[in-house]
């Protein structure tokens, strides 16, 4: 009877040390959705570029951008699948520059949230990446005819075919 209960107990206490409870810290703001406040320090190198994040215009540099995130310090999923941050160029020998971050919408990955962005405004942006598939036509990628189909060994004559408990005579 004594065992059943420190069982219980045991079982208890350690359902409670494996749930917990995560604190945020003291002076924390809070967001939709359970997510905290973090700031972003948004610099260029020419001081008074346009910034933009999402679309929208937040600023121009150096700028504090504020994101809500979740706890663990990643970018939260608002039903985007990136968050994008651009800066837009003062001359016309700068380049506009882009940051995204994957906020981890459908499965897919989730950055950390960075403490400061700089964008060098005279850097070129890569190409875009050149993407070439193969066609495909009956589901595997390497097979490009119709579906083989197999017609059977070629054997004109008498045939004696065993099968499971009797015999059988076939003549083709």
């Amino acid at each position: 009877m004594k065992t059943k209960y420190l069982i219980f107990a045991g079982f208890a206490a350690l359902a409670s040390l494996l749930a917990g409870c995560q604190s945020v810290p003291p002076g924390v703001e809070h967001g939709p959705h359970g997510t905290i406040a973090y700031d972003i320090l948004v610099e260029a190198s020419s001081p008074g570029a346009r910034i933009e994040a999402n679309g929208e215009y937040v600023g121009n540099t150096p700028v504090h951008l504020k994101v809500f995130g979740d706890r663990d310090g990643t970018f939260h999923d608002f039903g985007n699948y990136e968050y994008a941050i651009q800066a837009f160029p003062l001359a016309t020998n700068q380049y506009a520059q882009v940051r995204a971050y994957g906020t981890g919408h459908g499965w897919t990955h989730e950055d950390r949230i960075p403490q400061r962005i700089y964008f060098d405004m005279n850097e070129k942006p890569a190409p875009p990446p050149v993407v070439t598939a193969a066609p495909r036509y009956y589901g595997y990628p390497y097979y490009y005819g119709p579906y083989p189909y197999y017609y059977g060994p070629y054997w004109w004559g008498p045939r004696i075919v065993i099968g499971p408990g009797y015999w059988h005579r076939h003549w083709r």
